[in-house]
């Protein structure tokens, strides 16, 4: 949620948010008011239970201070239920509202204003013309796009085969590599309650976006994205300063509605309704948030370096970041069968945004007032979108295609698929 002190700053994102301020503030404005109004009737309240203390219970004086009491109370009545509906109101105003975004984040509307601010390898060249992803991967037989429609419907895919293997390849490489670099491996359940959605972000905003299940006990979402569940490992807890930061990394199968995305790469791996992951996740302190944002950014590129894809890595504007970001990189892959860079892995810092949200905070020292942590999540990285890459990067004028070297220890040493 976020900090009312940073209305101001907010209003960079353009869009609806000056909209929503403007009611935030109304509504909040209107209830603190309405608070004042309350104080002073409390306090005539005491006054006159006090006066009827020491007055005459059978006296005119008695009974008109019992009447203005009977009054007073009736009226704090009316006025904290109004107070409950202006708070519930203000709330709700705020939940819909985006995080701030950091200085260092520059303006603009699109992702066309994203400024590159690496770039790792060289294009690969070919001496033909190179294909989509989806052309390789099904010449091969280990992309059927065709069963999947059969059995859920659009933007599903069977991975069959090698494809199947390779999945679960990228899978036990990115687990290992993240473990290496001082991550604790989760396994998180897919399964989500409304709560944990609010903590992090992704409700009540989006919730078009997300499948949910409905039985007689239970209201629960398919997972989004394991940053969910890793975030709310700690919702409402106090955590002490020595035992930050926490480094997560979890695989985790992923569903979205893609409600907003009618049209959009309705063919191939890019945007499908259920998708794998590998995802890491930090809380740490404010003080220590920004060298541990660019440490995670380090460790998703890591990835795709090992991996010998070439990639860029840009800085998303005021325009492009999302709702629970205050800073976003966004790791965007080669994809020559499409002539276009896309995105493989966003590494965000929220700062206290979710952490208020999931009222997740940290004590400084003994005795010190507990204050909200700061959470970073990304993509380590996408294993779909990885799939593409190398279908695409790595394909050969024959058909086949060459798995990168660090792949091969978990393909059976297998140099190629074919």
């Amino acid at each position: 949620m976020l900090d009312p002190s940073k209305l101001e700053t907010v209003l960079r994102r353009g869009g609806d948010v000056a909209d929503l301020v403007t009611r935030y503030r109304v509504a909040n404005e209107h209830r603190k008011e309405l608070q004042g109004k309350l104080d002073e009737l409390r306090a005539r309240r005491n006054d006159a239970n006090k006066k009827m203390a020491s007055l005459d219970k059978k006296s005119d004086e008695f009974a008109a201070a019992r009447d203005e009491l009977r009054t007073l109370s009736q009226e704090i009545k009316q006025g904290e239920h109004e107070h409950s509906t202006l708070e519930a109101e203000s709330t709700d105003i705020l939940l819909h509202i985006p995080n701030a975004p950091h200085e260092s984040v520059v303006d603009g509307t699109s992702e066309a204003d994203n400024p590159v601010v690496k770039t790792w390898g060289e294009k690969p060249t070919f001496d033909f013309e190179p294909k989509n992803h989806w052309d390789v991967g099904e010449a091969l037989g280990i992309l059927d796009f065709e069963s999947a429609a059969k059995i859920s419907g659009a933007r599903f895919c069977v991975l069959r085969k090698d494809g199947a293997q390779l999945n679960r390849a990228l899978i036990n490489f990115m687990l290992d590599l993240h473990r290496e670099r001082g991550y604790e491996e989760i396994w998180p359940p897919a399964l989500l309650r409304r709560e944990s959605l609010i903590g992090t972000g992704q409700l009540p905003k989006f919730e078009d976006d997300a499948f949910k299940t409905i039985s007689e006990q239970h209201e629960l979402f398919l997972s989004p994205t394991a940053e969910v569940a890793l975030c709310n490992l700690h919702r409402e807890e106090i955590l002490p300063a020595d035992a930050l930061p926490k480094r997560y990394v979890a695989y985790a199968p992923c569903f979205r509605a893609e409600a907003g995305s009618y049209g959009r790469d309705t063919r191939g791996l890019i945007r499908q309704h259920q998708f794998d992951k590998v995802e890491l996740v930090k809380l740490t302190t404010p003080e220590t948030s920004y060298d541990e944002h660019e440490a995670l950014r380090a460790d998703a590129e890591n990835v795709l370096e090992q991996l010998g894809l070439h990639y860029r890595t840009v800085n998303l504007c005021t325009g492009d970041i999302s709702f629970a970001s205050t800073k976003t990189y966004d790791l965007e892959v080669w994809l020559p069968g499409q002539d276009a860079y896309r995105e493989i892995s966003s590494c965000s810092n929220c700062e206290d945004f979710q952490a208020r949200r999931a009222k997740i905070r940290y004590r400084p020292e003994a005795g010190a007032k507990a204050q909200a942590v700061h959470t970073l999540n990304g993509s380590g990285v996408a294993i779909g979108r990885t799939i593409v890459a190398i279908l695409e990067q790595y394909q050969r004028q024959d058909g086949t295609v060459e798995i990168p070297e660090k792949l091969r220890p978990y393909m059976g040493g297998r140099a190629s698929l074919d």
